[in-house]
């Protein structure tokens, strides 16, 4: 997909966006978060396909307070820190704030409305996981069984050794683990993340191998007639950064078990996606390529320049995928398109343990195990099979949210947060590319928290 660089940073993501190490976009935009049984309870509400709009005092929640969002974002703006936002709090299964600030596109002054369609790259992965853990329900597979028993170019993986800077020529020795689905899903597998790789030497030796975008190991933003079981194949032949299981090195992971899940279901991603999760929660809003009548609704990618604002563009990909080119490739990094309700709406069901509106899209337990910690530490964060987690020893920080509250984040800059003790769920998205000092989006989450009251 594409995260090129998540960064790591609780600070500006929450993944997604996430944080100091330069790589980690966003990750997983990062902020993922973790859930455990134990901090847990249960939602007061079931029914969400449909949000209900309530005042915030009937659930708890400040006015008052939340009125220190609308300054804060009103002067954000002012200072040209960001062209804009929409942000959106759930508490209960109810909505009591849900606004849009600024411009989407600064210089043709078009404002940003509360229904804008967002590129919402890494925050593809938790769904990805989501629907990984579905299939494993079934009982056909184990999450430690090796990748390789499912697509067999992943056996003998290798692991870099000596590189040569002159020649981008490179010596490798033999793995002494196998890449496992458990791996694959929190990023311990070794796998890299071609040309957007962390590694110099990794992006240089994919660079030298590959001269097509979609041929170098990133999944996401592409518009080329390129078939999924060609590009992950060709991921199978690089070296690995490490052992597998030995550290966390934010990779293609999700977009290997995109393919898998296309494998175990005989169905592509994007109708495995419809069909098992969309559908099922009202997520009407929420797909990798928009349908026509939806692209006024897709917001442009901005980026400063010289201090103001201006369209995006990246001679490596389109930015305008959505909409634009082949249309056939589905990623389970990346890739999709959604709205800050949709993904409430999908948050929501991993508070009511699997449920929407009484149906059991996924088990209770299952649910338990998606968002405990992993013991795989990125940047210092905890992760869970699918989010970032906050844990008791990381509340200190100031982060925002109680133990257990999960995080996910994208490259475009969106991310979101639910706190399973508090029962809520924050969700800003932007549409911002490399953006410095843009500290809003941990700003939000603070002004989340501040406003609860009982």
């Amino acid at each position: 997909m594409f995260l090129l660089y998540i960064k790591i940073c609780y600070e500006r993501c929450s993944f997604d966006y996430i944080w100091n190490v330069r790589f980690f976009i966003y990750i997983f935009s990062i902020a993922i978060f973790g859930c455990s049984s134990k901090t847990s309870q249960t939602p007061k509400s079931n029914s969400y396909s449909n949000f209900q709009n309530v005042s915030p005092e009937s659930v708890g929640i400040s006015s008052e307070r939340l009125n220190r969002i609308d300054k804060y974002f009103e002067n954000s703006i002012s200072e040209n820190i960001i062209p804009g936002a929409v942000t959106l709090i759930v508490k209960d299964g109810k909505i009591v704030y849900h606004k849009a600030f600024g411009n989407e596109n600064v210089y043709k002054e078009v404002k940003f409305q509360k229904d804008n369609i967002f590129r919402i790259a890494s925050m593809t992965k938790a769904i990805t996981s989501l629907a990984v853990m579905m299939l494993w329900e079934e009982g056909d597979f184990s999450l430690d069984d090796p990748i390789e028993k499912f697509i067999p170019e992943f056996k003998n993986h290798r692991i870099l050794k000596k590189f040569n800077k002159i020649d981008s020529t490179y010596t490798s020795i033999k793995a002494n683990k196998k890449i496992t689905i458990r791996h694959l899903l929190t990023h311990s597998s070794g796998l890299g993340y071609g040309f957007i790789d962390s590694n110099p030497e990794m992006k240089a030796i994919f660079a030298k191998k590959n001269k097509k975008f979609m041929n170098n190991g990133v999944m996401c933003f592409c518009d080329e007639e390129v078939k999924i079981e060609n590009v992950i194949k060709n991921i199978a032949k690089y070296p690995l950064h490490h052992e597998p299981g030995k550290q966390f090195t934010y990779s293609v992971g999700l977009d290997v078990l995109g393919y898998f899940i296309e494998l175990q279901s005989g169905m592509s991603l994007n109708d495995f996606f419809r069909k098992r999760i969309f559908d099922p929660l009202g997520m009407n809003d929420t797909q990798f390529y928009i349908e026509s009548d939806k692209n006024e609704r897709l917001v442009s990618v901005q980026t400063k320049k010289d201090g103001k604002w201006e369209d995006f563009n990246d001679n490596r990909f389109n930015v305008n995928y959505p909409i634009e080119g082949s249309k056939s490739l589905f990623f389970g990094g990346c890739g999709l398109t959604s709205t800050v309700t949709d993904y409430a709406k999908f948050l929501q069901m991993i508070l009511n343990k699997g449920k929407n509106n009484g149906n059991q899209i996924v088990g209770k337990k299952t649910i338990e195990i998606i968002t405990e910690g992993q013991n795989i530490s990125a940047g210092g964060n905890q992760l869970s099979l699918a989010f970032v987690v906050l844990t008791d020893k990381d509340l200190y920080k100031g982060y925002g949210g109680s133990s257990g509250t999960l995080s996910t984040g994208g490259y475009w800059n969106t991310s979101a947060f639910v706190d399973p003790v508090e029962n809520i769920i924050g969700i800003i998205y932007k549409q911002t590319y490399d953006i410095e000092n843009d500290p809003t989006s941990a700003a939000f989450r603070r002004l989340v928290f501040q406003s609860i009251i009982e």
